[in-house]
């Protein structure tokens, strides 16, 4: 009777020695991982708090603007980079962007300078005012600002749904509308909150659809099945193009090449206009995604438009709820963890970022370092 309850005492003891040791590792294993967390966070706030002390000590200029030389568009990305890191606006730097911007509003409802890129820096300004719109103030001029956009988009008193440019839209309004522009579009309307299924997103996502390299029922232009990888490409060509006048835009059979931020914008933009991850374009964006992850190139286009590919690469994963992936390698990756390391490592010692490749104007720090900021808010 004793060995008995001493065998069952004993068995007893042993697990309860188990699950203490099971427990403990367990313990063990988390602390750990919010270590790891926090030593990535920790990082990431210095990084943050050293870009924008930049932007207030020596990018901003007296009348509380950003290179204003190319208009507004770079002041509103830069008070939208302090306001997604947790500034408001009682912040110096803050508040003297945003009554800056203010100065830039048109009769007409648009935000723009001379007119040029009056959609472009419209979107942007959109984006910042709405951060900055905790107690409504910005109402209106949101909403006037919101006509104004969708009035420049190909909608259908301009445009037949058939054609390819149908639902786009440029930097300026008439002319040729692009993949990036339109993104911008979509997203401010988001901003506004301007539900996904509203008539001007519907028809964003149309042409958003026939940038993507995927021979899918949403696309029906001639380059559809040229490429079919699911990756995003910039403009729908309308003329006859030649495959041997550019070999980064063009592949030998006349397709558009796909490349890093234009699928990240395309992915980002099929996300804010209501698509899940169980629709096909989707899967065909996350699946190029995983094919060319990178964190030190534009996949497809190399230092060229680094900054801004940063900032569309941080948007698109967290607005499609990705944590890790999974690369072609086999490789898992944790890309918060693996940008915000990478953008440390590329800062320069007075807090700002800068592109060596002067390609779309990211030579200039106050651009490079907005873009570097905004992508670093969505690494929180």
């Amino acid at each position: 009777m004793s060995r008995r309850w001493n065998f069952r005492r004993d068995r007893r003891l042993f697990v309860q020695a188990v699950l203490i040791c099971v427990t403990s590792a367990g313990v063990v294993a988390q602390e750990t991982a919010t270590a790891t967390q926090s030593e990535t966070e920790i990082q990431r706030q210095q990084v943050v708090d050293k870009g924008l002390a930049y932007l207030a000590k020596s990018g901003q200029s007296d009348a509380g603007t950003f290179s204003d030389r190319v208009g507004p568009g770079v002041t509103a990305l830069a008070i939208t980079s302090a306001l997604r890191n947790g500034r408001d606006s009682s912040d110096p730097m803050v508040a003297e962007g945003l009554k800056a911007l203010e100065g830039f509003v048109k009769p007409d409802g648009g935000i723009y300078g001379n007119g040029r890129l009056r959609n472009y820096e419209t979107c942007v300004a959109m984006l910042c005012f709405a951060e900055a719109n905790k107690n409504g103030g910005y109402n209106e001029l949101l909403q006037r600002a919101k006509a104004f956009v969708t009035d420049i988009q190909y909608g259908d008193t301009k445009r037949d749904p058939a054609d390819p440019w149908y639902g786009g839209v440029g930097y300026g309004g008439p002319g040729r509308p692009d993949l990036s522009n339109t993104g911008y579009m979509i997203e401010a309307l988001r901003a506004t909150e301007t539900a996904a299924d509203d008539p001007a997103i519907k028809r964003a996502l149309a042409f958003v659809s026939r940038c993507q390299n995927l021979d899918s029922a949403a696309n029906d232009t001639q380059f559809a099945a040229k490429v079919n990888d699911g990756g995003f490409y910039y403009e729908i060509p309308t003329t006859k193009i030649d495959p041997s006048t550019s070999e980064e835009r063009y592949t030998a059979n006349g397709g558009l090449r796909s490349y890093g931020s234009m699928t990240y914008t395309g992915l980002k933009s099929m996300i804010f206009a209501g698509l899940t991850s169980n629709d096909p374009r989707v899967k065909a964006a996350v699946q190029w995604i995983s094919d060319h992850y990178d964190v030190a190139n534009n996949p497809g286009m190399g230092s060229a438009g680094l900054y801004y590919y940063y900032h569309t690469f941080a948007a698109a994963m967290k607005a499609a709820g990705i944590k890790t992936l999974k690369a072609s390698d086999g490789s898992e990756h944790d890309w918060r963890k693996d940008l915000v390391a990478e953008l440390a490592s590329r800062q320069n010692e007075d807090g700002s970022w800068s592109n060596s490749n002067e390609r779309w104007f990211e030579n200039d720090k106050n651009l490079a370092t907005s873009f570097a900021l905004m992508a670093l808010a969505y690494c929180d």
